[in-house]
């Protein structure tokens, strides 16, 4: 018991500085980014005539980034508020920390170049097709947005662009920060209380329901690429199919709970809903390609 707390006390203290570490750096960026690239820029990268075209540069725009789920919900806020279609935003949204370069590699490293490509391409089009349906569906009125100084996320004000960046930053981060806290306390306790032999004697499987309890159970240990690496090892290591990995590593990458309650800030519960959903999906249909193909 007192590993345990240790571990927690250890894993909060952790998630805590690296997130408010990376909430202020990556607000910095966007921010910063914003005052030297204007609005119809941003949108016109993304909303080109050919709509296709849209959605497969927000899917490319996510992958490029090496974020992990958390901090992509600054950049997120800014393309919406910067007018940048729904549609391809959420392609970002799904694309940004599943296949970011240190995800791709991690599992290059892990399982396999094959393995590596076929999770490649399955996410490039699904990132693509969810941006569609959320497009399709209207989730877009479901965005609640986010209230900082000025009508936009990132307002343009005169004066040195790198004070504006810093104020900016912090004026995304405070009115986040109980939902980061909240977010990190949870998946801090589960993962220092929940042991892996846990993991491994619920979904150690390569059938439908181990797939599916693997993305399930991935949710909440909040997975980051850097510290999914051992963990998946020694997971596969106690017999967890390859299939069955992915799907934790989807489930925990793709709707971790501090990105889920990050993103309860900026829409409504029907849309979180919809994203946890195809979430698990997406994880569950990975997962059995997978292990059906390997």
């Amino acid at each position: 018991m007192a590993d345990s707390i240790i571990e927690f006390i250890k894993t909060f203290l952790m998630l805590s500085a690296e997130l408010l570490a990376l909430f202020i750096v990556v607000s910095f960026i966007v921010s910063f980014i914003q005052q030297v690239v204007s609005e119809e820029k941003i949108k016109r990268f993304l909303n080109r005539p050919n709509k296709a075209v849209n959605y497969i540069l927000g899917t490319f725009f996510g992958a490029v980034t090496p974020f992990c789920s958390c901090s992509t919900i600054p950049i997120l806020a800014g393309l919406l508020n910067s007018k940048v279609p729904f549609g391809p935003s959420m392609s970002f949204l799904i694309a940004s920390p599943l296949m970011n370069p240190v995800m791709i590699f991690m599992l290059w490293a892990l399982l396999g170049w094959k393995i590596a490509l076929v999770y490649f391409i399955v996410l490039s089009i699904f990132s693509i097709l969810a941006g569609l349906v959320f497009s399709r569906l209207n989730f877009a009125e479901t965005y609640k947005g986010v209230t900082v100084k000025g009508d936009s996320f990132f307002s343009n004000n005169q004066g040195s662009k790198m004070k504006q960046a810093l104020n900016d930053a912090w004026a995304f981060l405070y009115p986040m920060l109980p939902y980061l806290f909240i977010g990190v306390f949870i998946g801090a306790f589960i993962y220092g209380f929940i042991p892996a032999d846990f993991i491994t004697k619920h979904a150690s499987g390569d059938g439908i329901f181990s797939v599916m309890i693997a993305s399930v159970i991935g949710i909440p240990m909040y997975i980051r690429p850097e510290t999914m690496l051992p963990i998946a090892e020694a997971l596969v290591s106690k017999g967890m199919s390859m299939g069955t990995v992915i799907a934790l590593v989807i489930g925990g990458a793709g709707a971790s709970i501090p990105e889920v309650v990050m993103l309860s800030k900026l829409f409504k519960k029907k849309f979180l809903v919809a994203f946890i959903a195809t979430i698990l999906i997406v994880a569950t249909g990975t997962g059995l390609l997978i292990n059906s193909i390997f």
